[in-house]
């Protein structure tokens, strides 16, 4: 059976926001999270939105250098979004029939926010 995008956005809904003064938005269509009204990571559906995406993704904000590396890695999975600033980094998460690794997804979830955070939000991450 394959997880449908309701599913896939339920999961990275639940990791964006177990993170600390996360909230969530609209923004071109998109469920969008933000720290500090700092956008962090969106949810793209082809299905729900006009961003011309052709597959279910995640766009979050990454380390310097990050998008290259996973990209380099493995470009079936991981792309250069076409919004978010130059280090951000696409994640397919539709590849698989029974969804995506969701640790990896927390962890660039995580590192996404730590892109973005005030430090002393980072610092209650642990």
């Amino acid at each position: 059976m394959t997880v449908g995008a309701d599913d896939l956005l339920a999961g990275v809904r639940r990791h964006c926001l177990a993170l600390p003064e996360v909230t969530e938005a609209l923004t071109h269509g998109a469920p969008t999270w933000f720290v500090r009204r700092r956008s962090f990571a969106k949810f793209i559906d082809p299905e729900d939105h006009r961003l011309d995406e052709p597959h279910i993704a995640l766009w979050a904000a990454a380390p310097p250098g990050a998008r290259q590396e996973l990209v380099a890695e493995d470009s079936r999975r991981f792309f250069a979004p076409r919004f978010g600033g130059s280090d951000w980094v696409g994640m397919r998460l539709d590849q698989q029939p029974d969804g995506p690794d969701w640790r990896e997804v927390r962890e660039i979830l995580t590192d996404a926010y730590r892109q973005v955070a005030p430090k002393f939000l980072i610092a209650r991450l642990g």
